[in-house]
């Protein structure tokens, strides 16, 4: 049933007028909030921002004219109090750092930039007012970040760590070959002295190769990670080998896995061809070695049979150190205290393992004691330390 006008009541009117009214009030609050939220947006300090200076801008000249400030993040709220719109210019020379234009009267606007260290000009609205000065003061990390190589300056370090590690790799392949051929022919002392070889070349890449894992768990896997341990299939590669050679001293049979590395070897020559490594990688390869090396390879040895883990550790830091090496004139430049430690680090680790050495040879390492042994791992754990600040200290980070 329908209702006439005339047959509503008579609040019916004022209600609705409080109702849009109400609407209206909520309406402006919201649209209050809002431009309170996009204020504090725009004025906030942080990170983002950094610290926040007001500067007002007149007729005839900014208040503050002169700012002197540290180096770093910066943000400038500029007030409009003249009577025309205007533009604020942070200037070097002639030309403009960083700017805000038109900026109407009775209106502000927020300008951050990342001030570096020197001398600059502030234009303060009209051009024929008098400038401002701005003096930026140098800071511990604009310092460090000024002394930072530029990215292509790693070009030389990374190419010359390619050409290492594309000769160690080719080297592996004809050890690994020439063992392969002497177990061919039966020959037990060449064998031996091959699978040295050979494995010598493999340690100079492993901070390297041993991010293949589907190579590396051909190549070289540990029997104790297996679940047949030394009868388990995949029980391949340096260790089954060198069960066979200076374990049981039997090449029955070892052809076959001695013609695999070969191929596995060859494979990984590839690998290392086709790789292009970033200039992070070259502190963080060397950093991912130490590891390892830390975790197990000094405190219990790699080599049951051989005992030959003294040549594989010389070996492991010779490929280590290169790769920090080919970094030490940028990092002498940017942290020298740093390089210089690094040096000493490694001085002394070498040092360390060739004192462990009888002649021309290196001692089982079932001969080095527990004392040693802590000895090599406090003196790697110092150098892993250091090789841990090298890409932060060279802006890689």
């Amino acid at each position: 049933m329908s209702h006439s006008p005339e047959s509503r009541t008579p609040a019916s009117a004022p209600f609705r007028r409080l109702i849009y009214a109400a609407l209206a009030v909520a309406a402006l609050l919201v649209l209050a909030a809002l431009l309170l939220f996009a204020y504090a947006s725009r004025t906030a300090t942080g990170p983002q921002r950094g610290n926040t200076h007001k500067v007002v801008v007149n007729d005839s000249h900014c208040e503050p004219a002169d700012f002197r400030l540290p180096a770093g993040l910066t943000t400038f709220e500029i007030h409009n109090a003249s009577r025309r719109p205007l533009e604020w210019e942070i200037l070097d020379g002639v030309m403009v750092v960083a700017e805000r234009e038109n900026i109407a009267p009775g209106f502000h606007s927020l300008l951050t930039v990342k001030l570096r260290p020197g001398q600059f000009a502030i234009t303060c609205g009209l051009l024929s007012n008098p400038r401002g000065s701005l003096e930026v003061v140098p800071t511990a990390d604009s310092e460090a970040e000024r002394l930072r190589p530029p990215l292509q300056a790693f070009i030389g370090p990374l190419s010359e760590n390619r050409v290492f590690l594309i000769m160690q790799a080719n080297a592996l392949v004809r050890e690994a070959q020439a063992l392969a051929d002497a177990v061919a022919a039966g020959d037990l002392a060449t064998a031996r002295t091959q699978w040295l070889a050979a494995r010598l070349h493999y340690k100079r890449v492993e901070a390297v190769a041993g991010r293949w894992s589907d190579l590396e768990n051909r190549i070289d896997p540990q029997a104790d990670y297996l679940a047949g341990r030394e009868d388990d299939p995949a029980f391949t590669g340096f260790h089954r080998l060198e069960k066979a050679l200076f374990g049981n001293a039997d090449l029955n049979g070892l052809l076959p896995l001695a013609q695999q590395l070969t191929q596995d070897a060859e494979q990984l020559k590839a690998r290392v061809r086709e790789s292009q490594q970033a200039p992070h990688d070259l502190a963080d390869s060397a950093l991912w070695q130490a590891q390892r090396l830390l975790e197990s390879a000094i405190v219990q040895g790699e080599n049951p049979y051989a005992q030959s883990d003294l040549y594989d550790l010389q070996a492991n830091l010779h490929g280590m150190a290169k790769s920090v090496q080919v970094l030490d004139a940028l990092l002498q430049g940017a942290n020298a205290p740093l390089a210089a430690q690094l040096r000493q680090q490694q001085a002394d680790l070498q040092a360390a393992v060739l004192a462990l050495r009888t002649g021309e040879d290196f001692l089982p390492y079932r001969d080095v004691s527990t004392a040693q042994r802590a000895q090599l791992q406090r003196l790697l754990e110092a150098w892993a330390a250091s090789l841990a600040q090298v890409n932060a200290a060279l802006g890689l980070e």
